[in-house]
């Protein structure tokens, strides 16, 4: 890794520890709601993993560990990882408090087989992760280290034609590649969670095609069992979009899908 991405890494791992606190009482996570026993999981993970129950998971980029304790109130064996300190406190803290048992490691994800040795039935990443890494052979190196023969890896994340938008204008407009290799710098006040904090979000970002998503996976030796896209959101952090129903959020015209969804096998 070269010293310029690596301080791209610090500046974003800076960035996520001053999030924690600003997340953790936000609304967006309800975290009262979650100590009282609502899962912080959507429906499509739900249902693509299924019963969990019994089996080992490794839940990547985990942020505070919500996601990860919900997967260990339904039975599974769960190790969260994550760049930010003050997350992987965090989630150990509420881990104890409410009597779990995950476990949680603090390292760089792409560095996640230095620290953990154990193979687990289920590898886990979901919604904003990947946009984080420049490369993503040595993530998908990683997985496969880390899944168990037989094993199951799911991803569900945001689509990347979303992430070609500049969002910080007034008007969204398409202004970064599809296939865009340079680091994407944005500042901007607030977060995804709570726009109307002062926090200064410094965020270094990579744009990752669909074609580089599946080819990383599959020359890690993975079988892809499906990919899938989607019309519709569980979260409503882009602009313009429109609530449904089913409290899901899409946009007005459906031009894009702002969700794809990938489950593998290691074979």
């Amino acid at each position: 890794m070269s010293e310029e991405i690596k301080k791209y890494f610090e500046v974003n791992k800076q960035t996520w520890n001053e999030k924690v606190n600003i997340h953790a009482s936000s609304d967006f996570y309800d975290l009262e709601a979650f100590k009282k026993g609502k899962s912080s999981l959507n429906q499509y993970e739900l249902e693509a993993l299924g019963n969990v129950s019994g089996k080992s998971l490794l839940h990547l980029q985990c942020h505070f560990g919500l996601d990860t304790m919900s997967w260990s109130r339904m039975g599974a064996q769960c190790t969260g990882v994550d760049l930010s300190e003050k997350g992987i406190e965090l989630a150990t803290q509420l881990n104890s408090e409410l009597g779990l048992d995950a476990k949680f490691v603090c390292c760089n994800v792409l560095d996640t087989s230095k620290y953990i040795k154990d193979q687990f039935d289920i590898v886990f990443t979901s919604y904003g992760v990947i946009g984080w890494l420049p490369d993503l052979r040595p993530w998908g190196k990683m997985i496969a280290e880390r899944l168990k023969q037989g094993g199951t890896f799911y991803m569900v994340e945001f689509h990347p034609i979303v992430w070609m938008f500049d969002y910080l204008e007034e008007k969204p407009s398409i202004k970064y590649g599809y296939h865009q290799k340079d680091a994407i710098y944005e500042e901007y006040e607030g977060t995804y969670a709570n726009e109307k904090s002062k926090m200064i979000s410094k965020e270094y970002g990579w744009n990752h095609g669909l074609g580089e998503v599946i080819s990383s996976l599959s020359e890690a030796g993975l079988t892809i069992e499906y990919l899938k896209e989607y019309d519709q959101s569980p979260y409503k952090i882009f602009p313009n979009l429109v609530e449904k129903d089913n409290v899901m959020f899409e946009t007005n015209n459906k031009l894009y899908p702002l969700l794809f969804a990938i489950k593998a096998t290691k074979g």
